[in-house]
C-alpha cells in the first residue's frame, strides 16, 4: 500500500463523520466563492479598455436632478474630450412589473453612441437605420435573445417617471462584453412629448483620449460649473457604478466579515474533526511507531489527512459555487451593471484557503499524537 492510498483511506475511515466533514467545509467554501465573486465584481474587474477612459457627468445633488443640455457643448470643448454623449435613464414597464421583465432603459443621441461606447458592436447598416428613425431602438443580443425581438419589432415601454409611453421599434441589435442588457432610443421622442425634460439631460458620458486624461476631464468639468445653479460630479465609469454599492452601506466591511466568520467556522469543523479521528487511534500511532515510523512521518501522516479531508470539502464547495454564480447570472430575474464571473484564480484562493485550514487546525493534534509513547499508546482504551 502507497503512502498516498494510505492517507486517503484513513481519511475516510469513518466514512459518515468524514462525508458531513467534507459537507460542511463544502458548504462554506460555496459562501467564500460567492462572496468573492462579488468583491471582484464589485472592487476588481476593471471592464473594458474603453471603459477606463469613459467618465458619467451627473448632478452633485442628485441623480434625481438633471442637467441642462447645453452642458453638452460645453464639456465638449474641454481639453482630453473626444466625444460626450447624453444619458438619461427612462424606468418603464414592459409588459408587466414583474421581475424578469425589467431592464435598463436611456434616452440618447444616436448620432455620437458610439463614438463614446466604442466597445458595444453593431453592424454599419443597423446604425444608419437607428439614426434616421426618431422612435428606433437598439437592443442588447441578449435582451434580444430573451425577448424574442427581431429587426422592426415593436416595444412599448410604459412611463413611469415620465407622463409618456413610448412606441419603439428595434432598429439594431448591439453586442458588449459583457452583457448590459439595456435598450437606447432617441432621447428627442421624450423631449418633444414631455415639456418639462426639453433641452435636459440625466447625465452625460465622456469617452477621454486616454485613462489618464480621465482625472483631469473630471476636475476641469467640475471647476466650470461648480458656481453655476447645477453643479456637477463628474467620475469615472467604475466610480459611478460604485456609488450605487455605496447606497446598500459598506459592502466591504460586510464581505470581510463573512468570508472571516467562513473560514473560522471551516478551521472549527475541521479541527473537531481531526481531534475526535487522532484520539480515537492512540494504540495505532503506537503500532506505527512501533513499526519503524517516525515522529515526523506520524506528524505528516495525520496532517497529510486533514489537507486532504479539507481540499475535497473546498473543490466541492468551489464546484458548488461555480454552478450557483452560473445559475444566478443565466436567470430571467438577474439584472445587475457589475459582470459576475468565478475565474481560474479565485479555484486557486479558494484551494490555497481550504488547504492552509486542514492544515491549521489538524497542526496541534497531529503534533500531540506523534509524541505519544510507544508503550503508553498501546495500553490506551479508547
Amino acid at each position: 500500500m502507497t503512502l498516498t492510498r494510505f492517507v486517503t483511506k484513513n481519511a475516510f475511515r469513518n466514512k459518515r463523520r468524514s462525508i458531513l466533514t467534507v459537507l460542511s467545509i463544502a458548504f462554506s467554501l460555496l459562501l467564500l466563492t460567492l462572496m468573492m465573486t462579488i468583491w471582484r465584481a464589485f472592487y476588481l474587474d476593471q471592464g473594458s479598455a474603453e471603459s477606463a477612459q469613459r467618465l458619467v457627468v451627473r448632478h452633485r445633488v442628485s441623480l434625481t436632478f438633471s442637467l441642462p443640455g447645453y452642458y453638452r457643448e460645453k464639456i465638449r470643448a474641454v481639453p482630453g474630450v473626444v466625444a460626450v454623449v447624453p444619458v438619461s435613464w427612462f424606468g418603464g414597464i414592459y409588459k408587466d412589473q414583474k421581475p424578469e421583465n425589467f431592464f435598463a432603459q436611456f434616452g440618447t443621441d444616436p448620432d455620437e453612441f458610439f463614438k463614446v461606447y466604442r466597445d458595444a458592436e453593431m453592424p454599419p447598416d443597423q446604425v444608419t437605420a437607428w439614426q434616421r428613425d426618431r422612435q428606433g431602438v437598439i437592443v442588447n443580443d441578449t435582451l434580444a435573445q430573451k425577448y424574442g425581438w427581431k429587426l422592426g419589432d415593436r416595444v412599448v415601454l410604459q412611463g413611469t417617471i415620465y407622463p409618456v409611453n413610448l412606441e419603439l421599434y428595434v432598429r439594431g441589435i448591439f453586442h458588449s462584453n459583457p452583457a448590459n442588457k439595456s435598450v437606447y432610443f432617441n432621447a428627442k421622442y421624450v423631449e418633444e412629448a414631455v415639456a418639462w425634460f426639453k433641452g435636459q439631460a440625466g447625465t452625460f458620458s465622456i469617452l477621454a483620449a486616454s485613462p489618464e486624461d480621465v482625472s483631469k476631464v473630471a476636475s476641469t468639468v467640475d471647476d466650470m460649473f461648480r458656481n453655476s445653479p447645477q453643479p456637477t460630479k463628474a467620475e469615472s465609469e467604475k466610480a459611478f457604478g460604485l456609488e450605487f454599492v455605496a447606497m446598500l452601506g459598506n459592502v466591504k466591511a460586510f464581505i470581510l466579515s463573512i468570508c472571516s466568520a467562513v473560514v473560522f467556522a471551516t478551521l472549527l469543523v475541521s479541527a473537531n474533526t481531526m481531534a475526535m479521528s487522532i484520539r480515537e487511534r492512540t494504540r495505532e500511532v503506537a503500532v506505527l511507531k512501533t513499526l519503524g515510523f517516525t515522529r515526523q512521518s506520524v506528524l505528516g501522516l495525520f496532517v497529510s489527512e486533514a489537507v486532504a479531508l479539507s481540499l475535497a470539502g473546498g473543490l466541492l464547495g468551489f464546484v458548488l459555487g461555480w454552478l450557483a454564480v452560473y445559475a444566478l447570472t443565466h436567470s430571467p430575474q438577474f439584472f445587475s451593471f457589475f459582470p459576475m464571473k468565478v475565474t481560474p484564480g479565485m479555484w486557486l484562493v479558494a484551494m490555497f484557503i481550504a488547504g492552509l485550514v486542514g492544515l491549521v487546525s489538524s497542526a496541534f493534534p497531529s503534533y500531540t499524537a506523534s509524541k505519544v509513547n510507544i508503550v503508553d499508546g498501546l495500553r490506551h482504551i479508547g
